[in-house]
């Protein structure tokens, strides 16, 4: 698996699972029908650093990742960051590669905290943040209406660098 910096061309591999991931309604706090141009615009906007795990050997994107600041002025040095793993590349590892890369990323490009402000309590990628060194720093609760659990919490989780 190679990741590498996103280019424009990578869109068009990147929006179906993007769509089916949001679409789906349950791990991320967007809109289900975002449209296409609304999503890229999103995922790939100006100042956000975007990679993707690529299959060279198939040359399909297995996943996308970006960084990004999450606040500006003063605070400018802690970042946020977005992932997604195509569905049907799940078990692969493409999610923990793709932290891995963002956190050495984060740190080499001079950031010095990382911060979620919305990872939806009952999202299985939890485990994984907290494998990395996150720590849940507080639940907003019956913040996120999940398409089957019904209301259930929003974390803010967070890591320094």
């Amino acid at each position: 698996m190679l990741i590498r910096d996103a280019v424009a061309d990578d869109w068009a591999r990147i929006w179906p699972f993007w769509h089916r991931i949001v679409a789906a309604g349950e791990t991320y706090a967007w809109d289900p029908d975002t449209s296409e141009v609304d999503a890229r615009a999103l995922w790939m906007a100006p100042g956000k650093r975007v990679f993707v795990a690529e299959d060279e050997v198939a040359g399909v994107v297995l996943g996308s990742a970006y960084v990004t600041p999450n606040y500006g002025g003063p605070a400018a040095d802690v970042a946020n960051a977005g992932f997604m793993v195509d569905p049907d590349q799940t078990g692969r590892g493409v999610g923990r590669a793709l932290a891995e890369h963002v956190l050495r990323t984060a740190e080499a490009d001079g950031y010095r905290a990382m911060v979620f402000n919305a990872v939806v309590e009952t999202n299985p990628a939890v485990k994984l943040w907290t494998s990395l060194g996150f720590e849940i720093v507080g639940t907003i609760p019956t913040a996120f209406t999940h398409p089957t659990k019904g209301k259930v919490g929003l974390h803010v989780m967070h890591r320094l660098l």
